[in-house]
């Protein structure tokens, strides 16, 4: 078995789960930049830098911090 490297410019994931006949490989995380993105060139994405991982972490415990599950106590 080959490396699935995704094809997106500067991101060094491998074992990717995802492949497009047109763009190539990509990642999970690229995905999920690329759906939260909304409507955009699929190609320019592709060769734009890949987000700092810090960067979305960052944003994912700050909306995790905003908005809380019904289910848990609200501060």
């Amino acid at each position: 078995m080959g490396v699935l490297a995704c094809d997106r410019k500067g991101c060094d994931n491998i074992l990717c789960d995802y492949v497009s006949g047109e763009h190539g490989y990509i990642c999970w995380e690229c995905l999920s930049e690329l759906k939260a993105k909304g409507m955009c060139d699929i190609g320019v994405f592709m060769e734009s830098a890949k987000a700092e991982k810090d960067n979305l972490d960052a944003w994912a415990a700050y909306v995790d911090a905003t908005f809380k599950s019904r289910y848990e106590e609200y501060e």
